[in-house]
């Protein structure tokens, strides 16, 4: 990357209200077109919204898009198809045991509403409000009832089974810090009681230590911030097998939406940590040992994103994608979408720049200034590339609000325009949610109004604006 560091906050005002516009127009008409008989919109063929998927984990992205919207412009019309659509349509999601995405499903759509009231943004009502707590209590617990134990630990499984970690699921984390937070008490055989903090907290340590490398010689690709999508273990006994990708070229290369979940999902746990009572961390490791975990995997993998970005930000599907190397020196010039040989993922954009804004912003916090502002500028760089065209969707008739995503490479899912060699002029819902959000995050910042994270007001104490 080339991160601008001339770049403000403010300079980015006016292409947010730009953004929120084609936002909203992209919400409604998803809302008016889309055939709800086919599924959960998944990502976009021909500019419009289709199914596709091995599990349903991108419903709530859908309605969790209104609730931004309304967060964002204060226009109730979206509050009221986020409020209706989460009543009528999320319960199947709360209780769904085959599934590691409880977090992108069910915070999205309960978290932020419950947030919402919490902030004063709507009105408060108890049963309004005990009605989203319940239901973000019993997501947590299903998602950690996916429990693999391993050696000093274990993970949450992904659908793939009990051996298989996802790096992804570092994110979906949210559901049990949640749970935990609001004092749910998570039971199993006999009564037990089950620590769903040690279960988030293990979790996330199973994930920093396997599912993201630091160049000390694990294997012969072995590279600061490398990520794998797929840990693979031996269930048995617990020992770590390989890496693996579902979605990325191998398990040897970084699939890069991967590794954004990972930048994102350690920078946020990480402000997240900060509300926790040192006397509950001290039983599980104390928290200078789980911060210096969490914190050397944010930075790997916000350092490897930048370091194998093109200059604007937006990044290639997978670092080692076979094809590469036909586009030359493709790191130093901005990506390009409509290339013959690789296509680029801009819900990775998305994603990884709300990673390493809160990164910089954490890191400035601590005192590290210069650290902390190259991180932040990385963001601001990613987000001045990724709020304009050719990946900010102004076709009227076009559904999606993020352009160029890829969903599966290797499967040949992703629809390839006529005259194209690559897919790309498509959508994800999970790109066109995140870019929502960390639209919705920047807002903030430049309004000096409360500041964003997934647990405001729901977890006290707040993080200082």
């Amino acid at each position: 990357m080339q991160i601008d560091t001339s770049l403000q906050p403010t300079d980015l005002t006016s292409a947010l209200t730009h953004f929120w516009e084609v936002s909203g127009q992209k919400i409604k008409l998803i809302d008016k077109e889309y055939d709800v008989s086919k599924g959960s919109p998944v990502f976009t063929v021909a500019g419009q919204y289709s199914t596709r998927g091995w599990t349903e984990w991108t419903q709530g992205f859908q309605f969790g898009s209104a609730i931004l919207q309304f967060d964002a412009t204060g226009d109730t019309e979206f509050l009221e198809m986020g409020r209706q659509k989460t009543l009528s349509v999320m319960a199947p999601h709360i209780s769904h045991i085959g599934v590691h995405d409880h977090g992108f499903n069910n915070v999205s759509t309960y978290g932020n509403l419950l947030r919402l009231m919490r902030e004063g943004r709507i009105t408060h009502n108890d049963w309004e409000a005990n009605f989203y707590e319940l239901a973000l209590k019993i997501s947590g617990a299903v998602q950690a009832s996916r429990w693999t134990p391993i050696k000093n630990g274990g993970f949450i499984s992904s659908f793939n089974g009990q051996h298989s970690l996802f790096v992804d699921t570092i994110r979906s984390c949210r559901a049990l810090v949640l749970s935990h937070a609001l004092g749910h008490v998570f039971q199993g055989e006999g009564d037990v009681k089950i620590n769903l903090l040690e279960r988030a907290l293990q979790h996330m340590k199973a994930t920093a230590n396997y599912s993201v490398f630091y160049g000390e010689g694990r294997d012969s690709y072995d590279l600061w911030g490398r990520t794998a999508h797929e840990s693979v273990f031996n269930v048995k006994d617990g020992k770590f097998r390989c890496p693996n990708s579902q979605q990325g070229y191998s398990g040897f290369t970084t699939w890069t939406r991967g590794l954004a979940w990972a930048m994102c999902g350690f920078a946020e746990e990480l402000e997240w940590l900060a509300t926790c009572d040192d006397t509950e961390l001290q039983a599980l490791g104390g928290r200078d040992s789980i911060e210096a975990l969490m914190l050397k995997a944010a930075t790997a993998t916000c350092d490897f994103y930048i370091d194998h970005t093109p200059i604007d930000g937006i990044p290639y599907w997978d670092t080692g994608a076979p094809n590469l190397y036909r586009l030359g020196d493709y790191l130093n010039r901005p990506a390009d979408p409509y290339n013959d040989f690789e296509p680029v993922d801009s819900s990775a954009a998305a994603i990884g720049a709300q990673g390493l804004l809160r990164l910089g912003r954490y890191l400035t916090g601590k005192g590290n200034t210069e650290q902390g502002q190259r991180y932040w500028q990385a963001g601001l760089t990613v987000l001045k590339a990724l709020f304009t065209e050719p990946y900010l969707s102004i076709a009227p008739v076009h559904q999606g609000l993020i352009l160029h995503s890829i969903y599966h490479q290797p499967n040949g899912w992703d629809y390839v325009p006529p005259g194209s060699k690559i897919a790309n002029g498509e959508s994800s819902m999970w790109g066109d949610y995140h870019a929502r959000e960390v639209a919705l995050y920047l807002q903030r910042i430049i309004r000096n109004e409360p500041y964003y994270t997934f647990f405001n007001r729901i977890v006290e104490p707040q993080i200082a604006k």
